[in-house]
């Protein structure tokens, strides 16, 4: 390891393996573990509640306490030393021109697209609430061109790792000039110092004073909305003086009270890029759905598959639990086994291959969890949610899954359907909400398209 993979970068002894002990001499040193306050503080995290704190016998002779907030990136303990040298952007700076993005923006996308370049040259921070399939991410790459263009350092962080995946070919093919390093967990090509990064959230907790611009798109998923440790990194792995962008389809009510209060600038997009509507959707009582799969019952939402295979429109399937989706695998292999589909998770360690097959059209559906609820683009697409009165299904969760539907600008309608054993306030918000932009957009014409035509 030479100098410039730790530059803005805060690692362990044994995260610096190859770092010999002249350049480990020259880093920045400070505990893993602060005491202030009578608080025993997480350096990396930033957790300081006790019940996240747990004391065991240690390779240092002693008994030291550990981090389990951050225990999946490795131990701090008690004993650990962090090392860390500040970031001096001393990569080769790209050549002119940095972006070579030849799309063209919509009048809506120019106008976020300039304010997000304001911020970065003001170092400042703003919410870009744009309704799915709006286009975020060309809106960003002036922005990133502008910061890169300054000598800046650049990061991309997602909450989710199949988004990082989607970003990663769209960010390189603008900007195929600027060397780039992908970070997630359990992938396997080291690090490399790069000028861009894009990172799964969990990452930026290996970083201190890195970066110049920061944007964090999905701002309101999972994980990182609820976890104090991944937002605590974010921040830790900003410099002082440095821009905060996020990107979201579905902000907070925190976030949406800020702007209100005029906490938080913000860029508000309610139509796509391709000037057609949201799909709104269709909400569909299917009765007891969950023991229908389990006695392989005749089923209402049989019939919204069969529709579908008849038409020969292909689909997204969303499920809230594994278990329940792998019966209900299993069951339509029965009743349509000269069908093309597969499900996958979270946990399914070939999910990029059937999300790449899926998009090449080799299925005719693809069932899910709420693990493709956004950062992934289909051409031509409708969207079922099977339960979609579950917990799981936030409002949030559901307007999401709703766009994935007519994103693409040669097929920009779609067919969008909740069926549930019960409508919940989640289902009745998430179809307010949508038709709300929907409202908005055409008030401002916005709109040259109609509102998708739900089937008889």
């Amino acid at each position: 390891m030479d100098g410039k993979e730790l530059y803005g970068r805060e690692l362990t002894r044994s995260e610096c393996r190859s770092a010999d002990e002249a350049l480990l001499a020259l880093t920045e040193k400070r505990p893993g573990l602060v005491s202030a306050n009578g608080k025993l503080t997480c350096a990396r995290c930033g957790n300081q509640e006790r019940k996240k704190m747990q004391v065991a016998p240690c390779s240092c002779g002693a008994a030291c306490q550990y981090c389990l907030s951050c225990l999946n990136m490795g131990k701090i303990k008690s004993c650990t030393i962090l090392h860390h040298l500040p970031e001096t952007n001393s990569f080769a700076w790209p050549q002119e021109p940095i972006l070579q993005w030849k799309g063209q923006l919509s009048s809506e996308q120019n106008r976020a697209s300039e304010e997000i370049v304001g911020t970065v040259l003001c170092e400042g921070t703003r919410l870009i609430w744009a309704v799915a399939g709006a286009g975020k991410t060309e809106m960003i790459f002036e922005g990133i061109a502008a910061c890169l263009g300054k000598g800046g350092r650049v990061c991309l962080a997602s909450p989710r790792v199949d988004v990082c995946l989607e970003l990663a070919p769209r960010i390189k093919q603008a900007f195929p000039a600027v060397p780039l390093a992908l970070l997630y967990g359990g992938k396997e090509e080291g690090y490399s110092y790069t000028p861009l990064v894009i990172a799964t959230t969990h990452q930026l907790l290996r970083f201190r004073e890195a970066f110049d611009l920061l944007i964090i798109d999905e701002i309101d998923s999972f994980p990182y909305h609820n976890d104090a440790s991944l937002q605590f990194g974010a921040q830790k792995s900003r410099k002082k003086a440095s821009a905060l962008v996020y990107l979201t389809a579905t902000p907070s009510v925190v976030m949406q009270n800020d702007i209100k209060r005029g906490k938080l600038e913000a860029t508000v997009l309610p139509a796509r890029y391709h000037g057609f509507a949201l799909p709104e959707p269709e909400c569909r009582w299917v009765g007891d759905w969950r023991k229908a799969i389990n006695k392989k019952k005749t089923a209402r939402f049989l019939t919204l598959i069969r529709r579908q295979l008849q038409k020969k429109r292909r689909f997204l399937l969303f499920l809230p639990h594994i278990q329940l989706m792998e019966e209900l695998d299993g069951w339509l292999r029965e009743l349509f086994p000269d069908k093309h589909f597969t499900c996958v998770s979270a946990s399914d360690p070939d999910r990029e291959e059937k999300v790449k097959r899926m998009r090449a059209e080799e299925y005719d559906f693809l069932m899910t969890t709420t693990i493709l609820e956004r950062g992934v683009t289909f051409r031509d697409i409708d969207v079922i949610v099977l339960g979609a009165e579950d917990r799981v299904f936030t409002e949030a969760s559901l307007v999401q899954i709703a766009g994935r539907a007519g994103r693409h600008k040669d097929f920009p309608t779609g067919w969008v359907c909740f069926a549930h054993a019960g409508e919940t306030k989640a289902i009745q918000g998430a179809v307010r909400q949508i038709r709300s932009m929907n409202r908005d957009a055409g008030r401002r014409g916005l709109l040259n398209g109609p509102v998708s035509v739900l089937p008889k």
